[in-house]
C-alpha cells in the first residue's frame, strides 16, 4: 500500500485533523475533476459522460493519462461493492466505441492528442471512501488496468488519496512473475550491453514497490503507480536515458549523469534526465529512482 498523498485545497489553515468522508459523492468528484492532472496525472475530458447503449449510463469522469491512455474514473462516497463492475462495464463500452472517444479527445485536446490515444492500456480508477479485501482480490482477477484509490478529507483545506491496489492489464508483468516463481533467470533481449542495462533498469524500477505498472509506448516505457514516476527511452548508441519526476533543483546535478530538462522537449514525462552507461551508473541512480517514486 502506498503512503497517503495530501493535497492543499485552499489557502487557509487546517481547522481540524480528523479524517472524514465527503457529505455527498459529488464533493469528491468535483474536487478531483478540478485538479485531476495534479492528483491523478490525468487530463480531464468530460464529466457525467452519457453512453449510448441499451441499459444506458453515465461515466463519472473521462480523461487521458500522461501516456495518452484512456481513463475512466468512478467515485463512491463510502464502500460500494459495485464500483469495480460498474467501471468495467463502462470500459467495455469505451473500447467498443473508440471513435466517440477520439472525437472527444480531438475536441478537447486537439488532433495530435487524438491520433496518439493508447488503446492497448485503457485504465479504470475507482475512488471511494474504502474498499474491502474482496475488492483488492477481484481486481487481480481481471485483465484490465485498475487502480483502487481511497480518499479522505482533512478539515476544510486538505484532501488525501491513498492507493489501495493497482493492477496492470498487460501480460508482461505476469510473465515476469512466473519466471521468478519458477526460478528462471530474467529473459535477455538482443542488442548487447545497453539492452542488458535496460533490462536491469526495468527490474529495479518494477521492484521499487507493489503495484507498479509498465506501459510501453513506441518512444518510451513509462513506470507508474497511479502516475508516471519514470520513463525509459530505447537505448541510444552509448547511453540509456531515464526521465524522472524528481525535482532537479533538489538534486546535485552531475555532468554526464544527471541533467535538468525542465522546459526542454523529450519523450516521456519528468524534468530530471538520468544518463546510464554502465551498471555502476544504475547503482548510483537507485536513490534518484526512489526519490521520483515518492514524489509521484
Amino acid at each position: 500500500m502506498s503512503g497517503l498523498k495530501l493535497f492543499h485545497t485552499t489557502k487557509g489553515g487546517v481547522t481540524e485533523v480528523t479524517p472524514r468522508l465527503a457529505d455527498v459523492e459529488a464533493d469528491v468528484q468535483d474536487l478531483i475533476e478540478a485538479y485531476m492532472e495534479t492528483m491523478l496525472g490525468v487530463r480531464f475530458l468530460a464529466s457525467e459522460y452519457v453512453i449510448d447503449c441499451v441499459d444506458g449510463g453515465r461515466i463519472d469522469s473521462l480523461g487521458l493519462d500522461e501516456n495518452n491512455a484512456p481513463v475512466i474514473v468512478e467515485y463512491k462516497r463510502s464502500t460500494d461493492a459495485g464500483v469495480i463492475n460498474q467501471g468495467l462495464y463502462y470500459m467495455s463500452w469505451l473500447t467498443a466505441h473508440k471513435d466517440a472517444f477520439r472525437s472527444l479527445v480531438r475536441d478537447r485536446l486537439g488532433v495530435s492528442a487524438a491520433s496518439q490515444v493508447l488503446w492497448s492500456a485503457p485504465r479504470l480508477i475507482c475512488v471511494a471512501g474504502d474498499f474491502t479485501r474482496y475488492d483488492a482480490h477481484a481486481v487481480r482477477e481481471h485483465r484490465r488496468s485498475i487502480d483502487l484509490v481511497r480518499y479522505r478529507f482533512f478539515g476544510n483545506d486538505h484532501f488525501g488519496l491513498e492507493t489501495v491496489a493497482s493492477v496492470m492489464g498487460h501480460s508482461a508483468m505476469a510473465k515476469r512473475v512466473r519466471r521468478r516463481a519458477a526460478g528462471l533467470p530474467p529473459a535477455r533481449s538482443e542488442g548487447g550491453a545497453l539492452a542488458e542495462l535496460a533490462e536491469a533498469a526495468d527490474e529495479v524500477l518494477l521492484g521499487l514497490g507493489d503495484g507498479i505498472t509498465r506501459v510501453q509506448r513506441k518512444q518510451y516505457a513509462a513506470y507508474q503507480r497511479l502516475r508516471n514516476f519514470a520513463c525509459v527511452c530505447p537505448p541510444q548508441q552509448t547511453k540509456l536515458l531515464v526521465y524522472l519526476k524528481a525535482d532537479p533543483k533538489k538534486v546535485d546535478l552531475i555532468p554526464g549523469f544527471t541533467r535538468d530538462v525542465t522546459g526542454l522537449g523529450h519523450h516521456g514525462t519528468g524534468d530530471l534526465e538520468v544518463q546510464l552507461r554502465t551498471e555502476r551508473d544504475l547503482e548510483r541512480a537507485h536513490d534518484l529512482f526512489r526519490l521520483s517514486y515518492a514524489a509521484a
